[in-house]
């Protein structure tokens, strides 16, 4: 089996999440720098082995304090750990589309593991000859397991922020030139 490897394409990904706020209504932010490296056999992403770094100095929520305050010690102590990781351990393949990636994911020097959802959208070629793949992914964690407790009670004896993270990507990769010849 041919073993190939998939560059991550930056301008066609995105990394988002969500976080119940007062309990009544959720924020959105994202990360701006990250990257994902994948190998696979064929082009079979059953066989995938996936490793992806975050730059937690991107994260934005289009709210420039708020930013600044995810990245001190209340949060993710972006100076002390830059980067969240993850590797994949396993994958599931439900059906054609349907995928369960688990992995381990380190965040403030914390390894957990988790489990994504991935959705397959297919392989296309692009305009100019680039063979693509496309994939949805999301997931759920609890961000106190990872060291991100900041919180405040509130009057009406809720907390501000929920401990539940939800996380959503849309990933494209592009298959490496050299592989293509290598398969043809």
């Amino acid at each position: 089996m041919a073993k190939i490897t998939w560059a991550f394409d930056p301008s066609h990904s995105e990394l988002g999440f969500k976080i119940k706020h007062l309990m009544i209504s959720n924020v959105s932010g994202s990360f701006a720098d990250f990257t994902a490296n994948v190998e696979t056999e064929n082009d079979d992403f059953s066989t995938a082995r996936i490793t992806a770094s975050i730059q937690v100095a991107s994260v934005t929520t289009n709210n420039k304090q708020r930013d600044e305050h995810l990245q001190n010690g209340d949060f993710f102590e972006a100076d002390r750990y830059p980067e969240i990781t993850f590797r994949s351990t396993k994958i599931e393949k439900q059906d054609d589309e349907q995928f369960f990636v688990y992995g381990d994911l380190t965040m403030k020097g914390i390894s957990k593991p988790v489990k994504l959802n991935v959705e397959y959208n297919g392989l296309a070629k692009d305009p100019y000859g680039n063979h693509k793949a496309g994939f949805t992914l999301n997931a759920k964690i609890i961000r106190s397991e990872f060291g991100l407790n900041f919180n405040s009670v509130l009057d009406t004896g809720g907390v501000a922020l929920g401990d539940e993270v939800k996380i959503h990507g849309e990933v494209q990769l592009i298959k490496q030139v050299a592989e293509l010849a290598a398969t043809a």
